[in-house]
C-alpha cells in the first residue's frame, strides 16, 4: 500500500507510513483499556513521534499527582500538523534536575505521549525532498502527560498482544516501511518516464531497461526478506534471528539506495526538461534522495552490514533485538 501511494505522491505515503507505524508502536505498548479508548472510541486518532538530530536537550519531571511535565524541542516530526498526539523523547529527572534511574541503575529515558494541546509546531520544514511531509520541529514547554499515559511504552517488544508483527524488532519494521516508500518513488519515476520520454531512444531506452531491472530485483529481494522474517515469527513467540535480521536490513538498505540511483538515472536521461520545477521527475528525484537518507536504510548501513559479513560483531540493532531508550526497566 505504501509503495502504491508513493508512486503517486511520496509525501502522502510518508505521512501514512509514519502515522500507521507510530500508532502501532503506541498500541503495542499500551494497556488494552487505554488502547480501546484511543483507537476504538476515537478511531481517527493520528500520532507522530520519533525526532532526529538537532533536538535540544530535553527533560521530564514527575509531578505529585503522577503526571509528568516535559520540556523539549524535537526535530523531524513528520505528520505533526495532522496529529492528535506526539511522542517526545526526554530523560526523567527529579525536582532538582538529578537523573532518575531504573532498577538496573541506568537513567530512565522515555518517549512521552502528549496531547495536541500540550505542544506547538515550529515551522521549520523547508527541505528539498518530501516537502509535503510536514516534518517540522515540535516544541514542548511544560507539557503535561497524564498519569494514565505515562505507562505507555512505544518501544515495548514483545508487546502486550500476540500478533506476530509486534515481535518484529522495531528498527526492522521501520526499515521495511522506508524501503516501501523508495520502491514507490522508483515505480512512479518509471511511469513518468514512460509517459514523457517516449521520444528518447538509444542510451535513454537502455537506461529505462536498467532502471526496470533494478526496481524489480530490489523489490523481489525485499519481499523475499520479509517472507523470511514472517516465517520466523509465525507459530512461536520468538524474535527473528540475527541472520534473518541482517539479511532483511541489507535488503531494505539495498532497495532504498538502488531506487535513489535509478531515479537519478531516469532524471538524467530525460534531459533538461526534467530540470524544471514542477516536472514530476524533478520532484521524484528529490523524494528518492529524501527517503534514502533516513537512517534505517541509509548508505552508511552498508559498512556495518558488510563488516558483519567479514566477521565483525553485530550491533544490538543488527543482532535481532529492539534498540529503544535506555533505562526503561
Amino acid at each position: 500500500m505504501l509503495e502504491a501511494i508513493a508512486a503517486i505522491d511520496a509525501s502522502v505515503a510518508w505521512n501514512v507510513m509514519l502515522g500507521s507505524e507510530v500508532n502501532a508502536m503506541a498500541a503495542g505498548g499500551m494497556d488494552p483499556a487505554l488502547a480501546k479508548q484511543l483507537f476504538v472510541e476515537e478511531p481517527r486518532a493520528i500520532m507522530c513521534g520519533g525526532g532526529g538530530p538537532g533536538s535540544t536537550p530535553a527533560r521530564a519531571v514527575r509531578q505529585p499527582d503522577g503526571s509528568v511535565e516535559v520540556w523539549a524541542r524535537t526535530t523531524f516530526m513528520s505528520g505533526s500538523p495532522h496529529s492528535h498526539y506526539a511522542f517526545i523523547g526526554a530523560p526523567l529527572q527529579g525536582p532538582g534536575g538529578e537523573p532518575v534511574t531504573s532498577r538496573s541503575g541506568r537513567p530512565i529515558y522515555k518517549t512521552w505521549m502528549l496531547h495536541r494541546d500540550q505542544w506547538t509546531i515550529a515551522d521549520t520544514w523547508d527541505m528539498a525532498g518530501l516537502r509535503g511531509s510536514g516534518s517540522h520541529d515540535i516544541v514542548v514547554d511544560g507539557g503535561v502527560v497524564p498519569s494514565e499515559h505515562t505507562r505507555v511504552d512505544m518501544w515495548a517488544v514483545p508487546a502486550h498482544y500476540p500478533n506476530p508483527v509486534f515481535r518484529m524488532p522495531i528498527d526492522l519494521r521501520l526499515a521495511f516501511n522506508k524501503a516501501a516508500i523508495s520502491l514507490g518513488v522508483a515505480r512512479g519515476a518509471l511511469a513518468t518516464f514512460a509517459e514523457t520520454g517516449r521520444s528518447k531512444r538509444g542510451a535513454a531506452a537502455a537506461r529505462v531497461g536498467v532502471a526496470q531491472a533494478r526496481y524489480q530485483s530490489s523489490r523481489a529481494y525485499l519481499l523475499d526478506a520479509l517472507a523470511r522474517v514472517e516465517a520466523e515469527l509465525v507459530g512461536n513467540d520468538r524474535l527473528p534471528g540475527p541472520g534473518t535480521t541482517q539479511y532483511a536490513r541489507l535488503a531494505c538498505t539495498h532497495a532504498g539506495n538502488e531506487c535513489m540511483e535509478l531515479v537519478a538515472g531516469l532524471h538524467n536521461a530525460a534531459g533538461t526538461s526534467a530540470m524544471r520545477i514542477g516536472h514530476p521527475l524533478e520532484r521524484q528525484l528529490r523524494d528518492a534522495h529524501g527517503a534514502a537518507s533516513h537512517r534505517s536504510i541509509s548508505y552508511a548501513l552498508y559498512e556495518k552490514l558488510g563488516g558483519i559479513l567479514l566477521g565483525d560483531e553485530p550491533t544490538p540493532e543488527l543482532a535481532g533485538v529492539t534498540v529503544g531508550p535506555e533505562g526503561r526497566g
